[in-house]
């Protein structure tokens, strides 16, 4: 009797952990992301998948999220309002895209003139920057989770020579953010043009010049084969975000630990990226110039030009927006205290 005790009680027990794997999968939660990006894009394109793959790695497989590229399910710059009122889950972009709606996106997204990669990154989780932009997002039922930051950006393509601030007037370029704004002051016409697209309009002079990112991503839309200008620094965007954005009704339905899971995958994806980032770029503007682009940088009186349109931009932006003038308040405060560390460990090269 107390054998065939012992072989029931086996049996159930076995039986139970068979069940116990099936129970998980029942559970298992399964989302769609559109990117604002084509998912071949260099850098920016596979990092949402990346960060889907260290999801379900760290909560085993219970939350797993498709990725798809630019236009899958609407157009680029539609995604932010597709995920407010929930027709898609989540989405991976650049925040400053959604300055229209929502004004300190676009000194989130990029600060000309602003903090390098590693400053920003401080002020975002550690300076209050996270806070400010939540607060922007909460009427729009959005949840934001910085999720990749982008190294400084090239200047830009142009068609010809930049020698002075008046090379600037009139020319029609495609630039974004606040560096858009502060490019109009000096007498440009400056127009917002998907990634996608950038290339075709360059290719056909609907646009002169534009700026996409830095040279790891330019080099991968293949405007060295058209444009034979390139010019730094990128004043309008030493570093910048993309961000996974997720309904707040769907972040809200999650457990914790899910939640815990999605941030911390987001830490993994900013550091592989930063690093990853960093190691491309020379070889990118190796191959730019073999192809017969001249890199070169912009002329100090049109840096000090676009660094005084910049300031005036943004004083003007916080004057009409309050969480915009609380996050430039914060921001500037924090380069100026937490960047005296940065200024004191300068080393002067040859």
């Amino acid at each position: 009797m107390r054998q065939l005790i012992l072989k029931a009680a086996t049996v159930a027990a076995l039986g139970l952990g068979l069940a116990a794997p099936q129970a998980a999968l029942a559970q298992a939660k399964s989302f769609d992301l559109q990117s604002v990006f084509g998912l071949q894009v260099p850098s920016i394109g596979p990092s949402p998948v990346k960060w889907a793959e260290r999801v379900a790695l760290m909560t085993n497989n219970e939350v797993k999220i498709k990725v798809h590229g630019a236009g899958e399910f609407v157009p680029p710059f539609e995604v932010f309002g597709a995920v407010s009122n929930g027709s898609i889950p989540m989405g991976f972009d650049w925040v400053g895209y959604w300055a229209g709606k929502i004004p300190v996106a676009n000194l989130v997204g990029s600060m000309p003139f602003g903090p390098n990669p590693e400053l920003f990154l401080g002020w975002m989780f550690q300076g209050g920057g996270l806070e400010i932009i939540q607060k922007a997002y909460d009427p729009h039922n959005v949840k934001i989770i910085p999720c990749h930051l982008v190294v400084p950006e090239a200047g830009g393509w142009f068609n010809k020579e930049i020698k002075t601030v008046a090379d600037l007037k009139g020319l029609n370029m495609r630039i974004a953010g606040l560096g858009a704004k502060a490019m109009a002051k000096l007498g440009a016409n400056v127009q917002l043009v998907p990634a996608g697209e950038i290339f075709v309009s360059l290719e056909r002079g609907r646009i002169e010049a534009a700026e996409f990112s830095a040279p790891q991503l330019d080099l991968g839309l293949g405007l060295q084969k058209i444009a034979k200008h390139y010019y730094f620094p990128g004043w309008h965007q030493p570093a910048s975000w993309d961000t996974i954005i997720v309904n707040m009704n769907v972040w809200k339905s999650l457990p914790e630990k899910h939640q815990k899971a999605m941030v911390e995958a987001c830490y993994a994806n900013i550091t592989f990226n930063t690093y990853d980032q960093i190691n491309a770029q020379v070889d990118a503007i190796e191959k730019i110039e073999a192809a017969g682009v001249k890199v070169q940088r912009f002329p100090n009186e049109v840096l000090a030009a676009l660094q005084k349109a910049s300031i005036e931009v943004m004083e003007e932006e916080a004057q009409k927006d309050a969480l915009f003038a609380e996050a430039y308040k914060s921001l500037t405060a924090y380069v100026k205290r937490v960047g005296r560390w940065n200024d004191l460990q300068a080393i002067p090269r040859n």
